[in-house]
């Protein structure tokens, strides 16, 4: 099995990731080939909480141009973290 920090890539830091944080979800960038079992596992070993819920999305890359030449941004992962009520809150995002 893969390390938790191997599941984990980074937080997502955004207004509307930021207003989630009030209700208890927290997002994150996952790795592509991480399933919800992983990712669940992962951040409850990293951040000593219980999740509720998992919701997770592929994002598809964006079509970049500089000049004549065309490239593509790499397809991601992201994954929304739903606190138990009863869990503490990830203190990773308490400064914000």
């Amino acid at each position: 099995m893969r390390s938790p920090y191997d599941v984990i890539i980074k937080p997502i830091i955004t207004e509307k990731s930021m207003m989630d944080i009030e209700m208890g979800r927290y997002t994150f960038r996952v790795a592509t080939d991480a399933n919800k079992t992983e990712i669940r596992a992962a951040v409850e070993a990293v951040f000593g909480v219980k999740v509720a819920s998992i919701n997770t999305m592929n994002v598809k890359g964006k079509v970049k141009r500089q000049g004549r030449f065309v490239g593509k941004r790499a397809d991601w992962k992201k994954a929304i973290i739903t606190l138990t009520a009863d869990s503490k809150a990830i203190e990773l995002f308490e400064g914000m």
